[in-house]
């Protein structure tokens, strides 16, 4: 009877545990979709390389949606093979998410440089580009309060005077306060945009870092708990 109880235990927290499962999968999509939104929509970074991360994590947050109503039945059913699949699954996750952090990290890494790139490429395409390209420029200045990509010099090239630049990197900005202030720190902002994206794109990439290895610290124990079922139905006792 002690062992009944104990797996009857077992069966509860895994069923438990996969309603948790789902709701990780939830976040992770969530997480990595915001984090993709900031990647791309908010600076226009077009490195392939951005995506990956992102990618995989709402991967993974979809199929961890089918995995934990899969782990919900094989609970609820005490089917051996269910459990068995289910269990295996969880660890094929568990090698993608650490995958998925380790290709993270080392993006965070080469993240300086991207951005370097992706910030000189939108200042030397922003006069001949379309609308809404340099309305996202235009809202990266004005949100983060900055002017250009090391500083405000580096729109050097933006008026034919060499000193004016968007309307956007004003303190205040209005039509055409831009023009010949470049160096106004009265009226320009002076620090370029640089270390504030940094800043702002390594605290996703952070997020999708833990969130990934909170997930796969939850499986560790959702494979422990699978392996004690699996267990109980093999050895033939009643868990209901």
């Amino acid at each position: 009877m002690a062992v009944e109880g104990g797996m009857k235990c077992v069966k509860f927290l895994l069923f438990v545990f996969n309603l948790i499962f789902w709701l990780c999968g939830l976040v992770l999509i969530v997480v990595g979709v915001l984090v993709q939104i900031g990647l791309h929509n908010t600076v226009a970074i077009r490195d392939a390389s951005a995506s990956a991360g992102p990618i995989v994590i709402i991967g993974i947050g979809v199929v961890i949606f089918f995995v934990a109503f899969f782990g919900c039945c094989g609970a609820w059913k005490e089917n051996y093979c269910m459990v068995t699949t289910f269990a295996i699954l969880l660890f094929l996750l568990i090698v993608v998410e650490i995958a998925a952090v380790i290709a993270g990290y080392m993006f965070r890494e080469k993240l300086s440089n991207v951005v370097e790139d992706s910030l000189t490429e939108m200042i030397s395409g922003y006069e001949n580009s379309t609308a809404d390209f340099k309305k996202t420029v235009d809202k990266l200045q004005e949100d983060m309060k900055c002017c250009g990509g090391n500083s405000s010099a580096d729109w050097r090239n933006f008026g034919k005077d060499g000193k004016s630049v968007p309307d956007s990197c004003c303190v205040k900005p209005s039509a055409k306060c831009g023009q010949g202030n470049m160096n106004n720190s009265d009226k320009v902002h002076q620090k370029g945009c640089h270390d504030a994206l940094l800043a702002f794109l390594r605290k996703n990439l952070l997020w999708v870092i833990v969130a990934a290895l909170v997930i796969a610290g939850l499986q560790v124990f959702g494979i422990v708990f699978s392996c004690l079922l699996m267990r109980g139905i093999n050895s033939g006792y009643e868990v209901m």
